[in-house]
């Protein structure tokens, strides 16, 4: 071997050795603070009852929140798409994975929001990223709540526009930076509907008022309110016109149990987000199977009120159970109840103490939520039983009396 050769392949050996130990550093970091996270394996469809390696567990850590996920009739729809249109859709929606079962979803999502269209995107984290980088440049100004989804935080960061944040669910704070403001540009408030780690609703009312006095545009990602608040699970929005909240956001894997998500607003926001949203333009469309399985969800939603009712049942005999055990939850009535722990590594080591006990909640750490918050996000489904409430509250209850003292 030549000796230029060796002397390449020894660099090379160098910088990967560098950079392996750079990695192994950073997990071990990870590790030592208890942010590592670990995936575990599902055997079996969603529902309650989830079938692990281990075992069979209780599952109170999914956003399947009306039990959709798993129906047969959603199910027998997916397998229907599938004999028509096949496994995948086969390019972007802008060359030919546009099928009809994507039109037909457009237009039951319009309809359904009360917008005048609403447009497909492959998931929630592209329809945030796609719509404020295409509607804003650097004129402009976002602002948005502490607590919002990563998604938005991150197209905020991304795109042209300067980003303020305000502290969670704090209207005057908003609007003191509303008038501090002294851009020529647009204004864009963000804000999720439900906050998805701590169950809380945004206050909608004061954030719709303060964007028309400040000639503001509103956007409102409803993930986790679709489906679950409103009028037949209009969401959080239910009641809001389109001029009072002209940019809504909401997706499809959680209370309608398949996959994506859509962003619904005038004809001139979907016909600008066509040509403009690079994250629409260039992604493969969600195959129209799930398009199909979407709308058979969407029908049940809007049928079902017993499953908002039952949800709702649900989550105040947990409420209720938790306050007389002494539990510290967030303010929510939502079905996202966050049980306050603080340090991560109690956070886990309760986590992994109601495994034993076959249920399964999840610990969630930094940076999903602020340094010395960590917290078991507890989630209720339609699905669920009053029985299984109150094992998750004598599991509760034996996992806390066995944690170790800070």
């Amino acid at each position: 071997m030549p000796a230029s050769t060796q002397t390449s392949a020894l660099l090379q050996q160098k910088l990967q050795r560098k950079l392996q130990l750079r990695l192994q550093k950073q997990l071990q970091q990870r590790r030592e603070q208890h942010l590592y996270r670990q995936r575990r394996l599902v055997l079996g469809p969603q529902g309650p009852w989830l079938e692990l390696e281990q075992g069979r567990t209780l599952n109170f850590c999914s956003n399947d929140y009306l039990g959709l996920a798993n129906h047969p009739e959603v199910v027998k729809a997916l397998q229907r798409g599938a004999d028509i249109y096949g496994s995948g859709s086969g390019a972007s929606h802008l060359i030919c994975g546009h099928t009809r079962a994507h039109h037909q979803l457009e237009l039951e999502l319009a309809q359904f929001t009360g917008r005048s269209r609403a447009l497909l995107f492959s998931t929630g984290y592209m329809a945030n990223l796609g719509a404020i980088c295409a509607l804003t440049d650097k004129e402009d100004v976002v602002f948005q709540d502490k607590l919002n989804h990563a998604s938005l935080i991150d197209a905020g960061r991304l795109s042209d526009a300067k980003l303020q944040r305000y502290p969670h669910r704090d209207t005057q704070a908003l609007e003191r930076l509303l008038l501090k403001t002294s851009s020529t540009g647009d204004k864009l408030i963000a804000t999720d509907g439900v906050f998805s780690m701590d169950g809380h609703t945004a206050p909608l009312p004061q954030l719709v008022q303060l964007a028309q006095q400040h000639q503001a545009w509103l956007m409102v990602d409803d993930a986790h309110g679709l489906g679950v608040c409103g009028t037949h699970g209009k969401g959080s929005c239910d009641g809001y016109s389109e001029a009072q909240i002209p940019i809504f956001m909401g997706t499809l894997g959680k209370s309608l149990g398949s996959f994506g998500a859509f962003i619904a607003g005038s004809e001139e926001l979907i016909e600008t987000l066509i040509q403009t949203s690079r994250s629409y333009t260039y992604t493969t469309a969600m195959p129209a199977a799930v398009a199909e399985a979407t709308r058979a969800a969407l029908r049940l939603s809007i049928s079902d009120d017993w499953r908002r009712e039952k949800l709702q049942s649900l989550v105040l005999r947990f409420r209720s159970g938790a306050q007389q055990l002494g539990f510290e939850l967030t303010d929510s009535h939502t079905p996202i109840q966050a049980l306050i722990v603080g340090d991560n590594a109690r956070a886990m080591q309760l986590s992994e103490a109601l495994m034993q006990q076959n249920i399964w909640i999840s610990a969630i750490r930094p940076p999903t939520v602020p340094k010395g918050s960590a917290r078991l996000r507890i989630t209720f489904s339609a699905a669920h039983e009053e029985q299984h409430v109150e094992q998750l509250l004598a599991a509760l209850e034996t996992a806390m009396s066995g944690l170790s003292k800070p």
